[in-house]
């Protein structure tokens, strides 16, 4: 008798999916599951990030191909037979007919599948894998940066979840959606999800849901500053992964102290002795994971290397770090992933810090395009702000400056940023002045010194009024 690999119950050869944990059955089912946790949503079993890998990650693309391939045609051949004979398509196989397409980075036919096969559950009314469907649809969608459609979907599915009682899969739904608010940068939501998410866990003594839904709230609290909460959680995963020699959990939490003693800025040494401990553990894996999974472990902990290498003035280092840290998020990322936008952006620093601006406006603008796409437009403005910065360096490229900076500036406005705009304001003021067009000064200094007033900044406004009557009288 064969196990599933995901929650180890006994298996027939000819089912397709899990009849305990509902999962498909297209992985080799000999090979042992493994655990990794971060903040990575939860899919059914073609998942990239899961909380239990299948182990099935091909390293060769050719093989991983040509074996998806033999199995999307033994599934064509299935259905082209049922539809012959007039049979009922079963929703369990265009389930698992989406997890190949998956697999081959195909998203666009892996969601018109699981589209089918929600329509399929929900005719028969199978309110179980109609729940499943809709997660996967929303990690689909999430993958796109379709936010509100990926929000949209996790919630039926828990709906669904919580009519059925089923609570594992419920804590799951639940930090899926904190991831979804934590990309949106809508922390209130992420909080919310990742509590419920764990309160949830600790009272059902679910305890490897428990300790992935600390894992994830603990993201949230770095940007709350809750240190102290940081530093209970990260202690108590510690000993968990240790008990159950855990090797995933542990590389996860060394970086995630690494983390937190770099964003605390108390101990940079002591940071990087956490990311250098986790890459000697990454070492260990090399003959039991795929360069896909490792990627996973690897990328985060580049990065923060390359902003210390940033902060000591290492700046080949950080080149070097960071370059490795794009190139892990590229081995795991099916589409540009927003990581990628924060890399590109420290990247595009570091030529900034050289001296090098033409390679700094390259990489700013790579970055400003991927967080333009994903909707971040905190950031989108950040760099339209460093662009006009770095051509205001430039001879004959004012034109460019104010051009940036007044996109900066809508960007600012439409977020209700205040500050952000009032500063803008007064370098387009001076910008203007510069190049004698006083009609376009003042109203931006005018404007300026209205913000301030707003923010109960009584230096700058009396600057700026000084400023104004200068200009007025001599004009």
């Amino acid at each position: 008798m064969k196990t599933c690999p995901y929650c180890k119950n006994n298996i027939e050869d000819h089912w397709y999916y899990c009849r305990t944990c509902n999962k498909p059955l297209v992985a080799n089912l000999e090979v042992a599951s493994t655990r990794s946790f971060g903040n990575h949503s939860e899919r059914v079993e073609y998942n990239h990030a899961v909380w239990e890998e299948d182990g099935e990650i091909y390293d060769n693309t050719v093989i991983k191909d040509e074996e998806i391939d033999r199995n999307l045609k033994k599934i064509e051949d299935i259905l082209e037979n049922k539809e012959i004979l007039g049979e009922t398509i079963p929703g369990s196989l265009l389930l698992e007919k989406s997890s190949l397409y998956y697999k081959k980075r195909d998203l666009v036919n892996a969601e018109k599948n699981l589209e089918l096969a929600l329509k399929n559950f929900q005719e028969v009314n199978d309110d179980l894998n109609t729940s499943i469907c809709y997660n996967e649809l929303g990690l689909i969608q999430e993958e796109n940066g379709f936010f509100d459609q990926a929000i949209y979907n996790f919630n039926r599915s828990l709906e669904i979840l919580k009519e059925l009682k089923q609570t594992p899969r419920i804590v799951k739904i639940l930090n899926n959606l904190g991831n979804v608010y934590f990309l949106l940068k809508d922390l209130e939501h992420a909080y919310e999800n990742y509590q419920e998410a764990l309160q949830l866990s600790e009272s059902e003594n679910l305890k490897y849901e428990e300790i992935k839904s600390a894992s994830n709230l603990v993201e949230v609290l770095y940007l709350l500053k809750d240190y102290d909460r940081i530093e209970k959680i990260l202690f108590r995963n510690t000993e968990f992964f240790n008990q159950n020699e855990d090797l995933y959990g542990t590389i996860q939490t060394q970086i995630k102290y690494g983390k937190l003693y770099f964003i605390k800025g108390e101990d940079y040494d002591l940071a990087y002795q956490y990311f250098e401990s986790a890459f000697e553990l990454i070492k260990k894996t090399d003959d039991t994971t795929s360069i896909y999974i490792q990627a996973r472990l690897k990328w985060e902990a580049y990065y923060y290397l390359g902003m210390l290498y940033i902060i000591w003035d290492n700046l080949i280092e950080a080149e070097n770090s960071l370059m490795q840290s794009l190139e892990a998020v590229r081995i795991f990322g099916i589409r540009e992933n927003i990581n990628e936008g924060k890399i590109l952006e420290e990247i595009g620093r570091i030529y900034k810090l050289k001296g090098d601006n033409n390679r700094a406006v390259e990489y700013y603008k790579l970055s400003y395009e991927i967080y333009y796409k994903f909707g971040d437009n905190v950031k989108s403005a950040g760099l339209k702000f460093k662009l006009g910065e770095l051509y205001s360096d430039f001879e004959d490229s004012e034109s460019k400056t104010i051009m940036y900076f007044e996109e900066a500036l809508n960007l600012y406005e439409s977020m209700g940023h205040t500050k952000e705009a009032a500063i803008l304001l007064r370098k387009l003021g001076d910008l203007y002045l510069h190049k004698g067009m006083i009609n376009m000064s003042i109203p931006n200094f005018e404007k300026a010194r209205d913000y301030y007033k707003d923010l109960k900044d009584d230096y700058s406004v009396n600057l700026l009024e000084e400023k104004i009557k200068s200009l007025s009288d001599k004009y």
